[in-house]
């Protein structure tokens, strides 16, 4: 499929303002929070992120479709993503290694998607205004009928979307013989931060988000993980819960992103929604222990209050973003528990912050 019918498409944000483009991917009517992310690459791994569930992407990369798709780079089993933004969408790719056309791909996952979009004046409306939901629709362009369509679309505030992405049953990877197990809290976790435990000869065994604890304790676990994911953090008391009792077990804990979350509200700590999030492989932070920045991949659109964390005797701040001064990391002071708001796993993105990882297989073999 090299070329494909191209038809008017429109974009309506929540404030009003309309992006218009031709189709792509499959013909039809999408909805969601709309959101933009800064990576030059990476597409692939991106739409299929579980922590993106729910939203419309738009990359600032001009050029997506560009190399293609290939199958052992997606982060889930399926497209995560409610719909897609560009400015140019190149069904010709060039990697020899690639298994399939974009265009292909989301229709065989069912994705909505747009192209011939000004991205760049997109963005930095989303960028001034904040994130809003919008409406994308390749099917039906009349304003009165976007505006009707998008005014049913629920704000992402209070939604718990975990269990929507969670896996349905248990699930391992790894080396059962490995020394050290591992018991994930699957809240929407990538396969590369799977991996990223295998590849260091630890054995996973990944939970649904709203397994008990004591049936996760009963697997003996050396330490517990709580993973990144999409959604209102303060709308998930069922995972606080759970990590408190991780927590309280003593053994180690490791949270990223959601899980951060997760970790800090157990902690009492507050999270809030950001203006428009963090979402890129390319974000500053300063490892305040070193003093050395490391350049990040991250996803998330909500944070947790640096207020707060200062106030909690039992918490110390790890990590800073050195664009917007937000919390990137915290560590428990008596507990061997700690977390980060990014993705020391990328992918896509650098591995500057890949040693967290090593971190917590430390901290279990001293425990």
């Amino acid at each position: 499929m090299k070329y494909f019918e191209k038809v008017p498409a429109r974009v309506l944000l929540q404030d009003g303002t309309v992006y218009d483009g031709w189709s792509a991917g499959k013909i039809g009517t999408t909805t969601g929070e709309i959101c933009f992310n800064t990576g030059m690459t990476g597409y692939q791994e991106v739409f299929t992120d579980p922590s993106y569930y729910g939203q419309i992407i738009t990359m600032t990369n001009v050029h997506i479709g560009n190399y293609g798709i290939k199958k052992d780079e997606s982060e889930s089993k399926k497209v995560q993503i409610r719909g897609l933004i560009t400015r140019n969408y190149t069904n010709l790719f060039s990697r020899h290694q690639a298994d399939a056309e974009i265009q292909q791909y989301l229709l065989d996952e069912n994705i909505v998607a747009i192209t011939g979009v000004d991205t760049r004046a997109l963005v930095r409306h989303v960028r001034d205004k904040g994130a809003m939901n919008c409406i994308l629709s390749t099917e039906n362009i009349d304003i009165d009928f976007l505006k009707e369509e998008l005014a049913k679309v629920p704000s992402m505030t209070g939604l718990e979307l975990s269990t929507e992405v969670s896996t349905d049953e248990v699930y391992y990877q790894g080396d059962e013989n490995a020394a050290i197990r591992v018991a994930v809290l699957d809240l929407g976790v990538k396969n590369s931060i799977l991996r990223n435990f295998a590849d260091r000869d630890v054995f996973v065994k990944v939970f649904p988000a709203h397994t008990p604890f004591t049936e996760i304790a009963d697997w003996q676990p050396h330490g517990y993980f709580a993973s990144n994911g999409p959604g209102d953090p303060g709308a998930m008391d069922y995972a606080v819960e759970t990590v408190s009792q991780m927590l309280n077990s003593g053994k180690p804990f490791f949270g990223i992103c959601l899980g951060h979350q997760i970790f800090a509200r157990s902690q009492g700590v507050s999270t809030y929604k950001m203006h428009n999030g963090h979402r890129g492989i390319n974000h500053p932070v300063i490892n305040l222990e070193t003093g050395k920045c490391e350049v990040t991949s991250q996803n998330h659109g909500f944070s947790i209050s640096e207020s707060d964390v200062k106030a909690n005797a039992n918490l110390e701040i790890t990590h800073m973003n050195l664009n917007d001064d937000t919390i990137e990391g915290i560590r428990h002071k008596t507990l061997p528990a700690f977390s980060v708001q990014y993705h020391p796993e990328a992918a896509p993105g650098p591995n500057d912050a890949k040693y967290l990882f090593d971190n917590f297989i430390n901290l279990i073999k001293a425990n």
